[in-house]
Parts: C-alpha cells; structure tokens; sequence
C-alpha cells in the first residue's frame, strides 16, 4: 500500500477520536491531509506600532509588560482578565475572558510578541484574548505567513498547522511528481515538493503563487486528461447504430419554409457523420437563443425515424415539452410519423397506453419531462436520446435517458452559450458542435437599461403596446416577499399592475404552482387571453410566444448576464420590433457595467466571457451536477487562462500516449485513477 494512504488517525496524536472529527473535513488519508490547502493565510511577519492599530482588526505587535494584572467580575460567571503593557508608541491592555489564569503568566517589564482583535475606547486599546510568544527564539506562529484552515468542532487551527507540519515532515518524501521534467521546464513549474511546502507554508508571496500555479496547473491537467479518456473509452467500448444514408432528410429540408444557416448545416453534417459511424454517438450542441437547435433535433429523429428506430427527448419543464411536443407535430404532420407527449400530469390510463404503445414501438417519438426516465418506460427499438437545456439535467439522468436503449446516439442540446474552453470541463466527455450563426431576418432586441424613476415610463410604454395588440413578460427575482431583500415580489407586483393598467388582462407565474396551473397560464399567454405576464425566472427556459414583444426585468442587477440573455430570448420572436427594459436597483460601477453589455451585446457566447470576467468564481454554472471531481485548488472560471494552456498540453498528450503506457507518463495515469475511481464509474485505459 502507498504510504500516503495510510489512515489519518495513525499519524502520531490523532487516533480514532480525531480521525472522526477530521473525516467530516473529507479527510481520511495522509493525502488528504496533505491536499486540504488553507482558504486564507494571514501575514504576521511584520509587527505594527499599537498607536497604529485599527479598531476591529488584528495586529501584530511586540510589547512590553508594564504593570500588574487587575481582574474585574462585572457578573456571576463572568470575568475580565486586563494586564497593561507598551511599547515605544504607546500603551494599551491585553483582555481576556474568562481566563483568569492568565493573570500570573506575565513578569512586569519582559517582552512578548502577540496577535489579536483590536478593540479601541477613544485613547485606550486592548487587545482581546491575544495569541502570544515570548521572545525567546522559539516563535512558531508570529513573523512569519500563517496559513488559515477551513475547520470543524473539536480542531482549532493551530492543531490543524501542527498535524499538517508533521505531515509534511514525514510524508513528503513519498509524494509523487506525476509532471515530466520536459512539462516542468516548458512551463517554468515548481516540483511538486516544493509547491506542497509553499501552499501550506508559503515563505513570501512569491513562492505561494508559484506553488499555487503548480498545483492548479496539475489538477486542470489531471482533470481534463481523465475527461479525454472517459470520452475515448465511451467511443472504444459502445459500438452504436450505423443509421442508413436516407435521401429522405435531404427531401425534408429542402420542404422547410426557411433555409438552414450555414452553422446549422455544419452541426448537422457532424451529427449525420455521427450517427452513420458504428460508433455511439455523444454529443452537445450549443446555441445561442434562436439559433435553430430545436430543427436540428427534429433533422436527427427523421433519420432515426427512416432508419427503423425510435427517438425520445427530454425537456426540464411540462411547457417546453409540450411545446417541443407541438412543433415536432406540426413539422411531421403530413408523414405517418407517431410522435406522443409523456408527461407527470397526464392521467394514469392515459401513461399506461401510451407505455404500452412506445414498448410495442407503435410510436415513433417521445417527448417529456423527467417521467421518460422513470422505471416502467421501456422502449421496443430506442436509436436516438435528445436531451434539451441540458446545464438543468445532471450527468446521471443523462445516463438514465440513454439507458432506456442499447447505446443510442446521444444528443445533448443547450442555449446557454459558455466558452469553449469551459465546455471541454463540463462536458469533457462530450464531442462538441456550436451554433454560432443566427437565422437571417431576426430583428435584434433593442435593449436598454434604466433605474427606477423611470418606472412610470416604461409601464405607459407598455400600456401603448398593449393597446396596439401586442403582449409583455414582467420578470421578478422573487415569488414571495423577502425580509432579507427589499425586492419586489412576483405576486405584489402582479397585484399592483393588475391595479394600475385597469382594463389590461395581467396574468401571474411562478416557480410554486403546480405543472397545471403553469400550463393554464403560458397557454392563455399563447393564446392572448392574456396581455401582461408577471413571472418569475420559470419563462427562462423555451417558452415561445411569438406576439409578445416587450420584457420588462425588476431589479435585473440580482441576475446573472447569462440568464439575463436567457430572458430577454424569450421577445423578439415575431415580426414585431422587441424591446427588453432593465430595471436596476444598484449603484455599483459593476452592476452598471454588466447592465451596459446588456444594452451593447445580443451575443451569448460575448456575454457569457464577460459573465465569467465580472463575476468571476462563484455559480455561474454549477458543475457538481456534471460530474466533475472536486477540485480542491483550482476553479474553473478563475483560473481560465491556466485552463487554456492545460488544454492544450492534455490535447498533445493525449495524441501522443492516449492509453499513458509510456513510462513517463505513468505516475499521470495512477493519478488519473485515483482521481476518477470514485466520481466516474469505469474510467480506463486500454
């Protein structure tokens, strides 16, 4: 057995007890010690004059003990422990509470280092329950960088330094370099040695960059190599359908009232290549709002269809699956093609028919929500899996799709825009196909960007659009009033437009209805039953109502730009002029930024860089529900242009050793492994 993978609690002073404590940290191995990187560190290499110290924040300080200590006792079972000291600046108070010991651990007139929480009353300082050492020689935590842990009960941070020194000490020797030297020197990387001493224990902030560097730069590698290698043994090992060459597709579009874009062209000559190799298809199509996945999905089941196969696909809610549903029927409804919505609302009687009739393959394609992937669904001949808005389905319910069938082709489709180098982690396993081109004649959506006083304004704006026959999505962050977020919600704006436009029809949706009222709703929308539909983000995904042209965002700095370019694809459908009017609430130079590259911008894939810039890590896309490893030094979003070059780098090697037998490629493969054993099932090389 490795070393590294020894139990913690067989380093000397831990023990079960402590082991315990340390596995709610996901800490159970000395390699985990060693890879659980501080959150912060704290600079306390320089000490400060107490004349200089700041109300409410550390310091650092050497002092010199200038009197007795005086205990007060202000209440039972409290007391307050103050002995006074100075240094050249001044003087002040070392507090503590309830620690009345304290009192005899000073001589009058020796020197002390400490660190503490400053707590000023006009002249008087105090330093509150003080860290300290004596100036003996034998400083452990003071002038020098101290590194701070995120922790759990029962371990303070000075335990954890301690337990991580001692790791080191004695552990470190059996760390690996997984990195060749060729990759070492080609990026001017730290050994790996040296890296874990400095990330824990940086000696000055250069050599904690550089040893931060190293390792992200190692865990991206590791990560993006592993991805590769799930996709390359995907394709090795599921031999898929060879659907026929069919004249018919062709016929098909050339029967369209459109024509297809050139990047729509392009992404279908890659599915068409897909699916007519022996290999199984699995593939993401991006798109920007608009751009025309939805026909290409419908391209790829009419070859499924010809080829003797049946299709399904998967939509996050019960309105864009009927929508799909809808338009799906509408394109195939001069050929005998059986295409049925499945769906939770539908009655029991009416989902047993239907599962019989897709078991007996007496229907061609299946469109639904998540009740396709519940047991009971068995399909007689599935060829092809078509997954839409994918970032609201995680990596399992993909699979869950796809094993309906005997390695069917997967499609997965998407319009949140995200960088592609972004895309190769959240979708590493996935072979790629973007559809940068919008369809000719689209009329951009005039956007701008106002504050609040304009409010009145807008509403007669959309008051005048109303009269001349058009409809208007109002969009709320919140369904209820929030104590916490002076916002206003859904359901208290609805009751105010539906009093101050009078005679317009308002209409009110939220993510807390049930799937049949939300229905009822987006269907008198549709049907213009309804003029103005007051909504929380549920409208975000798909919903398609060509004669709504305005869209009016509350408090739009509380969303992200990506979703905010999700929203405002909901207008501009039809052949009227689309508006989309955000209201912001803040003051900040970044929230007027982002409001700006609204106004500038209808380019997803432009939006969504800039998204990453400003905010930077933090949920732009949740990558759990991909699947990733958890990184535990690396981010994604951060640390972009560290990705870029990795990428690269795992693109040459994996051309160059894709199974890693070379020999200096081994330590990578066992890292590899290690990393994948647990997170995604049946990782290898051959």
């Amino acid at each position: 057995m490795n070393k590294l993978d020894t139990s913690v609690q067989y380093i000397k002073g831990v023990g079960p007890k402590k082991a315990n404590f340390l596995k709610k940290l996901n800490i159970s191995t000395v390699r985990d010690l060693m890879n659980y990187y501080p959150r912060t560190y704290e600079d306390r290499r320089s000490f400060n004059k107490l004349i200089n110290s700041v109300d409410g924040e550390k310091i650092n300080a050497k002092v010199c003990i200038s009197g007795t200590a005086t205990i007060m006792r202000p209440r039972r079972g409290l007391s307050i422990t103050k002995i006074p000291i100075r240094d050249d600046s001044g003087t002040g108070f070392l507090v503590w509470f309830n620690q009345a010991y304290m009192k005899d651990s000073f001589k009058q007139g020796e020197t002390i280092k400490v660190n503490g929480k400053v707590k000023r009353r006009g002249l008087d300082i105090q330093i509150y329950n003080p860290y300290y050492e004596r100036d003996n020689g034998k400083n452990k935590m003071l002038g020098r960088i101290i590194p701070i842990y995120s922790l759990t009960e029962k371990i303070t941070n000075k335990e954890m330094i301690k337990l991580i020194s001692k790791t080191l000490r004695e552990y470190l020797a059996y760390e690996e370099e997984i990195l060749t030297e060729e990759i070492l020197n080609k990026f001017n990387l730290l050994g790996i040695i040296q890296s874990l001493i400095n990330i824990h224990f940086p000696k000055n902030k250069e050599l904690y960059l550089r040893a931060k560097e190293r390792l992200v730069f190692e865990e991206l590698l590791v990560l993006q190599i592993g991805l590769f290698a799930l996709k390359n043994r995907y394709n090795q090992e599921n031999k898929g359908i060879v659907f026929k060459e069919c004249q018919q597709v062709d016929k098909f579009i050339k029967s369209l009232s459109f024509s297809l874009t050139g990047a729509q062209k392009r992404v279908l000559e890659e599915i068409v290549e897909d699916m007519e190799s022996d290999k199984s298809m699995n593939r993401l199509v991006q798109g920007d709002v608009g751009s025309g996945k939805t026909i290409i999905a419908v391209l790829s089941m009419l070859k499924a269809y010809h080829s003797g196969y049946q299709s399904v696909m998967m939509a996050p809610t019960e309105i864009l699956a009927k929508q799909h549903y809808e338009s799906i029927n509408d394109l195939f409804r001069d050929m005998d093609i059986k295409c049925e919505l499945l769906v939770g609302s539908i009655s029991t009687k009416q989902k047993k028919e239907i599962l019989n009739k897709i078991e007996e393959g007496e229907i061609d394609i299946v469109v639904g929500t998540h009740a396709i992937i519940q047991d009971g669904v068995e399909f007689c001949k599935l060829g092809l899996a078509i997954t839409d808005e994918q970032h609201r389905f995680g990596v399992r319910q993909r699979a869950a799709l796809s094993s309906k069938g005997e390695n069917p082709d997967v499609l997965v489709m998407t319009a949140t825009p995200i960088p592609r180098t972004l895309a190769l982690i959240l979708y590493g396993d996935l072979d790629i196909s973007i559809i940068d081109e919008m369809p000719p004649g689209r009329k951009k959506v005039k956007t701008y960007a106002v504050g609040n006083t304009m409010k009145d304004r807008i509403y007669e704006f959309v008051r005048k659009q109303i009269i001349e026959g058009r409809q208007a999505y109002i969009v709320c962050p919140l369904v209820e009033e929030s104590e916490k977020l002076d916002l206003k919600s859904a359901t208290e704006l609805y009751q105010e437009l539906d009093e101050y436009f009078g005679d317009v029809r308002v209409g009110l949706l939220h993510g807390k209805m049930k799937a049949k009222e939300k229905d009822e709703i987006m269907m008198k929308f549709n049907n213009h039953e309804i003029d103005v539909l007051v909504s929380t983000t549920v409208i975000e995904v798909g919903v398609n109502v060509p004669n709504a042209n305005i869209m009016v965002i509350e408090n739009a700095e509380r969303f992200g730009l990506a979703q905010l370019h999700q929203l405002r694809g909901r207008v501009g459908r039809g052949e009227h002029q689309s508006h989309c009017i955000l209201i912001n609430d803040s003051k900040s130079n970044v929230a007027k930024e982002r409001m700006k590259i609204m106004e500038k911008s209808s380019d997803g894939f432009v939006i969504s860089e800039k998204d990453l810039e400003l905010r930077g890590p933090g949920e732009f896309f949740g990558t759990r529900q991909h699947g990733i490893p958890d990184l535990k030094i690396a981010n994604i979003f951060s640390d972009m242009k560290i990705l870029k070059v990795v990428q690269t780098l795992a693109e040459d090697i994996f051309k160059e050793d894709p199974n890693l037998k070379l020999e200096k490629y081994q330590p990578l493969r066992r890292k590899i492994l290690s990393l994948f054993k647990d997170k995604l099932d049946e990782i290898s090389f051959n």
